[in-house]
């Protein structure tokens, strides 16, 4: 592993590009802390607040920026039958992931909860874990068994897949596997065009053997084409990913955030002190990066912004 080429604060500079997308003056804010585990944030430019999963407690917290920069935290919804990934479909409605339930769900506007997937050919699915929603009304989500190999993400139990599955559920709500050979499929993202789709791939932190990368498909309609690897984490996993509107990859690992150039190119790192589950852009302008870590939400203000969603 090379050293980066420059340190400034908490930022690694490994390519001069990635001095065009930080604000090296910005520091990392701490807007959340006590989690178990956090994941699944989610930005609600609508109702101006950051929603994020904390797995083990079986909740998902609320947080709303104030006057005076600190924000108010609130319990959005409890149990979150151990929820992970969130993601809003083009309505702007809350999809989640729930480890709990082993099922993907729609909340509607009234409040009420519609069940989206949870089972493929008859067989329970093992414990989705996150999800990205198509300008087409498709969503995508991702299947591995984290949340069934102890009682701490969900509830233990044998899985009934026979692969870690990614999956696609059309604007109908059939459901259909994309993908069927990864190890343990995670976090994705779409490219700002939705030409190319990103899935990370985090079987294991202590086998150098098992995969730590992320992988690119062409996206055809319905199909993923011309599978390849577009990039590794140096330190820990890959899991939860975002892009930004010009293409970069922003990606969590075991010691902060990497951002990787369209070409997968690894331009720099922002170093955050907890390992970093998932992350997303958001606030007013959507420059701002919020990043679960372990115990703590973080966020920091960046000189690009996230790639359009609800």
């Amino acid at each position: 592993m090379s050293a980066p080429r420059n340190q400034h604060g908490i930022y690694d500079i490994h390519d001069d590009r990635f001095r065009k997308l930080v604000v090296t003056s910005a520091g990392l804010d701490r807007l959340v802390t006590g989690l178990r585990w956090a994941e699944g944030a989610v930005w609600f430019s609508d109702l101006n607040c950051l929603l994020v999963s904390d797995i083990p407690n079986n909740r998902i917290i609320r947080w709303v920026p104030d006057a005076m920069g600190d924000g108010a935290v609130s319990v959005f919804r409890s149990p979150s039958h151990f929820t992970n990934g969130n993601s809003r479909d083009r309505q702007g409605r809350l999809i989640s992931c729930e480890h709990g339930r082993r099922q993907v769900t729609r909340t509607e506007a009234d409040g009420s909860i519609t069940v989206l997937a949870d089972s493929y050919q008859g067989k329970r699915l093992n414990s989705p874990n996150d999800l990205v929603c198509h300008s087409d009304g498709a969503i995508w989500f991702t299947d591995p068994t984290y949340g069934i190999m102890s009682d701490y993400e969900g509830y233990r139990a044998d899985p009934e897949q026979a692969r870690r599955n990614v999956y696609r559920i059309d604007p109908a709500g059939t459901l259909a596997v994309v993908v069927d050979d990864f190890t343990q499929p995670n976090g994705l993202a779409f490219s700002p065009d939705e030409k190319t789709l990103y899935i990370a791939d985090s079987a294991s932190s202590h086998d150098p053997d098992f995969p730590r990368h992320i992988r690119a498909f062409d996206v055809d309609g319905a199909k993923l084409r011309n599978a390849r690897v577009f990039a590794h984490i140096d330190v820990g996993l890959p899991d939860g990913i975002r892009t930004d509107i010009f293409g970069n990859l922003w990606s969590s690992g075991g010691d902060g955030v990497t951002c990787f150039a369209p070409d997968g190119t690894r331009l720099g790192k922002i170093r955050v002190p907890e390992t970093v589950a998932n992350l997303c852009f958001g606030g007013p302008r959507r420059n701002r990066l919020f990043i679960a870590g372990t115990t703590t939400v973080y966020s920091v203000y960046l000189a690009t912004s996230g790639a359009q969603t609800p």
